[in-house]
């Protein structure tokens, strides 16, 4: 029996995972319409096992990027899943494109500062570095941590997990906000003392950080045991 909560986006709580995937739907009526295939194909099989702890339908405010989050206790927790749901969910809506799917592992995670029921606006913040590098990749998440401390968090703000990817060359945050504005509001009025912060500026700084993408979503559809 698959439990389905719309509207709600996954917490992943204590799970050591986060497994991602990424899909071009094309147009924010696409987004919805796949998930809500999604949905039935999943509801129609057997949860896959105990390891998938859920999992999450988000819509990228791109109008386009559909993500896939599911906390898991190991990277490979949905190995078992019938692969054949993709194809109705293709026969529902023809064309989408596949980005592939990637395992993260957590790393840390700040204090839940309201029920995760209250999110309304999932935002993934990407940081990709020259190479692998697992203690630059850590030691970049411990610095923001570190600086974040020393300031209350952000209105709207209900927990950020942060993962490392499994080759050290990544990082991600996955933070759960109650609302993209409040989020829009959080970055535009950031405490000033923030920028001279030695350890915020260092976390922005680490040798060999090549980039740094951020994306919003809007939680569609989450899928429990």
């Amino acid at each position: 029996m698959v439990q389905v909560d719309e509207g709600r986006a996954p917490d992943p709580a204590d799970a050591a995972f986060l497994v991602l995937g990424s899909w071009k739907a094309g147009a924010p009526d696409r987004q919805r319409a796949a998930a809500a295939a999604i949905g039935r194909a999943w509801r129609a099989r057997p949860w896959p096992g105990d390891g998938l702890r859920g999992y999450g339908l988000l819509a990228c405010d791109d109008g386009t990027t559909l993500a896939h989050l599911s906390p898991a206790d190991a990277p490979d927790a949905a190995a078992g899943q019938d692969p054949s749901w993709k194809g109705e969910v293709d026969a529902a809506v023809p064309g989408i494109e596949r980005a592939g799917v990637v395992a993260w592992r957590r790393h840390r995670s700040t204090p839940s500062h309201r029920d995760p029921a209250e999110a309304g606006c999932a935002v993934l913040v990407t940081r990709t570095f020259d190479g692998p590098d697992p203690d630059r990749a850590r030691d970049l998440v411990d610095a923001l941590f570190t600086a974040g401390d020393k300031v209350p968090p952000a209105d709207g703000l209900v927990a950020a997990h942060f993962y490392l990817g499994l080759d050290g060359a990544q990082v991600l945050n996955y933070a759960l906000w109650t609302s993209s504005q409040a989020h829009h509001d959080a970055v535009a009025h950031r405490p000033p003392r923030l920028a001279d912060d030695s350890d915020w500026q260092h976390a922005h700084t680490v040798p060999g950080l090549r980039s740094t993408t951020v994306q919003r979503f809007e939680p569609l559809l989450l899928l429990r045991p």
